[in-house]
């Protein structure tokens, strides 16, 4: 799987639990040393990251005698480096939705056509509700490629009369891929013949398809088995809760338009559904970083109805130093260029708030805000500079690390965090006055979305074990 969120072992794991940073090793230098070896003098180069890695994680199965591979594609699927498996067990694709646009198309038509690459002749495949075009380039692409494709009937056609499925993973758009696990685990069941595991009994499924020409998959009663892999399923960074006394942390890595939305849904539900008090005693942060060529606009804007207090922007770098930390450290980003598209990010959310101030009695009179934490070397400390001196309606904040934006947001109220660094002679009032309100809440709660980079730099700070 990738991203990784912490540690680069995450990628590849066996029953589960990331594989040891001895097997790792070992993998690693075997691969490496041979490719070294062999490759082709005219053309002297090794494989980019992600298909060093995507080619040692097959070495590393066929090493490890694993029964069962379970694969994700890096991007698109096409063209992917994971896409040289000729003959699958079954393919699945989850929902849908827009991005690396500059790879694989900017509609959903062009998208599906690229995920649809993964299909094989004769191999079942499954995807999931989609917007109807795109449905329809993917049952193109199975008709092309040989490929029976089916729809996942909706989770509630598996519950039948019995109770509820309970899900690991919170959020509406989980029952989806829930409904696709199961089918994706039930076709490699029944491949093996394997009967030890309860009956897999079919049951009618409850929606019928109108007008559209992909079959419906027929729902069955999930095993035992089954039942509890889907309630005790755990992803780090997706849909987690992170209660830390007064301070709850919410991450998600969610990073498009349609996730950003699932996001959104998920932290209204387990954070905004009472009323924010009036005395204040609640205050609401975005922590917010995205990459690539993301529409920040577009994800910023789903964010502004959450009614935020502060929004803090800054890089997924966890220091600003970040040598110390190889497994976090993206070569092709220079903090420059990072700082720079966090400073765009708040003249974006200053823009949306002031479009939105004129019709929105929620949000306060307007305040001079925002500011930018810039080392200053002859000193060693950090001043708060305002980017530039016009008012916005919430204040925002620029971080040059994510150490510093966590320490500001807790302000000494996580235990795992330690107390905000003096930031110089001159600090901001957006944050003297942020840091304040901060200290005084009875409740902080965080929102942490847009890069799952950025949700990965926060676990790693939040919980330090994830890093052993």
């Amino acid at each position: 799987s990738s991203p990784h969120l912490v540690q680069v072992r995450e990628r590849i794991r066996i029953n589960g639990q990331p594989i040891s940073k001895e097997l790792f090793s070992k993998y690693f230098w075997l691969v490496y040393n041979r490719l070294e070896e062999t490759k082709d003098p005219a053309h002297a180069s090794m494989p980019a990251y992600f298909r060093f890695l995507t080619i040692m994680a097959f070495h590393v199965f066929l090493q490890e005698k694993v029964d069962l591979a379970v694969v994700e594609v890096g991007i698109g699927g096409a063209y992917d480096c994971t896409n040289i498996i000729r003959a699958p067990v079954v393919c699945g694709i989850s929902s849908l939705g827009i991005d690396h646009t500059s790879i694989l198309g900017d509609t959903m038509e062009k998208i599906a056509w690229q995920k649809g690459g993964i299909f094989k002749p004769g191999v079942p495949a499954f995807t999931v509700a989609q917007p109807e075009r795109p449905l329809a380039v993917l049952r193109d692409r199975a008709r092309e490629l040989e490929c029976p494709l089916y729809l996942c009937p909706d989770l509630d056609a598996f519950e039948g009369d019995h109770q509820a499925l309970e899900l690991g993973l919170a959020g509406a758009h989980q029952r989806s891929n829930a409904a696709l696990a199961l089918q994706l685990a039930r076709t490699w069941l029944q491949r093996r013949g394997w009967e030890g595991l309860g009956e897999l009994k079919e049951v009618p499924p409850v929606t019928k398809l109108v007008g559209r020409s992909v079959p419906l998959a027929p729902a069955f009663c999930p095993t035992d088995a089954m039942i509890q892999g889907l309630r005790d399923t755990e992803w780090l960074g997706r849909t987690q809760v992170l209660p830390r006394g007064p301070v709850t942390w919410y991450l998600d890595g969610a990073h498009t338009t349609s996730s950003i939305q699932a996001c959104v849904r998920w932290f209204r539900q387990a954070a905004l559904n009472q009323d924010k008090p009036h005395d204040g005693s609640e205050v609401r942060v975005l922590l917010f970083n995205a990459t690539g060529d993301r529409d920040t606009a577009a994800l910023l804007k789903l964010l502004v109805p959450c009614h935020f207090d502060y929004a803090v922007f800054c890089p997924n770098f966890t220091e600003v130093s970040v040598a110390s930390n190889a497994d976090q450290q993206n070569f092709n980003v220079t903090l420059e260029n990072a700082l720079t598209r966090c400073l765009e990010n708040q003249r974006t959310w200053t823009r949306l708030l002031e479009e939105k101030a004129g019709q929105d009695p929620w949000l306060p009179a307007p305040l001079r805000a925002g500011g930018l934490l810039q080392p200053t070397p002859p000193r060693g400390t950090l001043l708060l500079v305002p980017p530039a001196p016009r008012p916005l309606n919430s204040p925002s904040l620029v971080f040059p690390c994510l150490a510093q934006a966590l320490r500001w947001v807790a302000q000494g109220r996580d235990p795992q965090l330690g107390a905000p660094m003096a930031t110089g002679a001159h600090p901001h009032p957006a944050a003297s006055s942020g840091a304040v309100l901060l200290r005084e809440a009875t409740t902080v709660r965080v929102l942490v979305t847009g890069s799952l980079h950025l949700v990965g730099g926060v676990l790693r700070l939040l919980d330090p074990t994830l890093s052993q």
